[in-house]
């Protein structure tokens, strides 16, 4: 596994080793030691969640305010536009965003920390997107902040509006936002 910080560092980009041949392929999609090893991460996850959406469908942006989730993000069909949105206050890139192609082909993961806001746009016909958390879905601790804010001015790859849920329509701009201390 090949672990890479992105431009906001402690969001991480991971590449497996994939074993293909004529065959097909086979790789970890996750290990637990070697997680802990190349990462240093002590995490535990609690819960696996797997989405299917088809194109131009964009969920997000949602985070929990209390029990925030880490989540370890991945697609196993078609491809997403992924972003990540510091909330952290005392960080030095709070409000900025970091967003990476995820695929069924190019097989990488995102490693998105707790204190961050997440969301993903579909870019194929149609994708499967699967996650895991560190910490259990709470309806009641969600929020979510508007896909298109002006402050935020994420390149979604779009050229046109994307498909929303009524809730994520209904998202609050960036500076109105409950963010972390």
């Amino acid at each position: 596994m090949k672990v890479t910080p992105t431009a906001i560092p402690d969001v991480l980009l991971i590449e497996p080793l994939v074993f293909g041949d004529d065959r097909g392929f086979f790789y970890e999609s996750f290990n637990q030691r070697t997680w802990l090893e190349k990462t240093g991460l002590e995490r535990t996850f609690v819960q696996s969640n797997h989405s299917k959406s088809a194109y131009g469908v964009l969920r997000g942006l949602h985070y929990q305010i209390q029990q925030p989730q880490g989540k370890l993000v991945r697609v196993v069909v078609g491809e997403v536009f992924d972003v990540a949105v510091d909330l952290r206050k005392k960080s030095s890139t709070f409000g900025s965003w970091v967003g990476m192609h995820l695929s069924a082909d190019n097989r990488k993961s995102l490693w998105v920390p707790e204190g961050f806001a997440h969301g993903f746009v579909v870019l194929s016909e149609a994708a499967e997107f699967l996650y895991k958390t560190t910490d259990y879905y709470a309806p009641e601790h969600e929020r979510c902040i508007l896909w298109n804010d002006k402050d935020l001015a994420i390149d979604w790859h779009l050229d046109s509006t994307p498909v929303l849920s009524s809730k994520d329509a209904a998202g609050c701009m960036f500076k109105d936002a409950e963010v972390y201390e």
